[in-house]
């Protein structure tokens, strides 16, 4: 089994202007078209038995019609971080039903413009942890390099410090461009770190090396798809020297645990 934590898709009527408006943003040709369609059909092409589309909410407003649409194309092969803000008013409301229709939530502190160790944030915390739900937050920089970084390493332990229980995912590998800082605040570490945007920016060596010095049981597959490809990244692994044991935790077990999957 191959299980892809962290991917992401639009409605048809909005995902041509997603994609485009993302291409410009971050000067990149997308891998994909943006639709759940294009999702699964890279799935079929790559083998992948399951991916988690990570939604964000912009705008506080956003967030009630990007999860309804969310929990209706929740599959069994489609799983779905919900969206949330936190100038979201009624968002005690919202992780109840995302407790009952999702998987998660994810944050992407940049965009929705809040630092992630806020403490104004924490009573979401609080209740993420009491509902043991998982949270995904992008981490580190912007590949276009132009807004704050307000998801750093040192934030996230902050909150793994306040908050024990609660399931901390940290995209591209704990941050993006500053794996020095992951590796001293984040490596060994009881937080989940996933390899969406990390294989291809540093040396294999490299990638090795801050692999095993992880617990093995924290490690997740992620492409970013359709920012990125889902296949480059899967054969990087496959292809990677360390133990066939290590490849099966993070290709599936792992987020098997994470997803509730058997």
């Amino acid at each position: 089994m191959v299980i892809d934590i962290h991917t992401h898709a639009w409605p048809d009527k909005v995902a041509l202007k997603a994609k485009t408006s993302l291409e410009s943003f971050f000067k990149i040709r997308l891998a994909g078209d943006g639709t759940v369609t294009g999702l699964l059909a890279s799935m079929d092409a790559n083998n992948v038995d399951v991916s988690v589309i990570c939604a964000v909410a912009s705008r506080p407003e956003q967030v009630r019609s990007i999860n309804s649409w969310l929990f209706g194309v929740r599959s069994q092969r489609i799983r779905v971080f919900a969206a949330l803000h936190p100038g979201y008013a009624q968002w005690k409301e919202e992780l109840s039903l995302i407790r009952a229709h999702g998987d998660g939530v994810k944050f992407q502190p940049e965009f929705q413009n809040f630092y992630v160790d806020d403490p104004a944030v924490f009573p979401v915390y609080e209740l993420l942890q009491e509902l043991a739900l998982p949270v995904l937050f992008h981490c580190g920089e912007e590949l276009s390099g132009t807004l704050l970084v307000r998801s750093s390493p040192d934030r996230i332990w902050k909150i793994r410090q306040s908050f024990p229980k609660l399931r901390i995912i940290a995209a591209h590998f704990g941050g993006f461009r500053l794996w020095p800082e992951v590796e001293k605040h984040l490596l060994g570490r009881d937080v989940y770190l996933d390899t969406s945007y990390f294989f291809s920016f540093l040396p294999p060596k490299e990638i090795k090396r801050m692999l095993e010095l992880h617990s093995p049981d924290r490690l997740l597959f992620g492409s970013d798809f359709p920012i990125a490809g889902q296949r480059s990244d899967l054969e990087f692994l496959r292809a990677l020297d360390i133990a066939p044991q290590l490849k099966e935790k993070i290709l599936c077990r792992n987020a098997q645990q994470v997803l509730g999957i058997a």
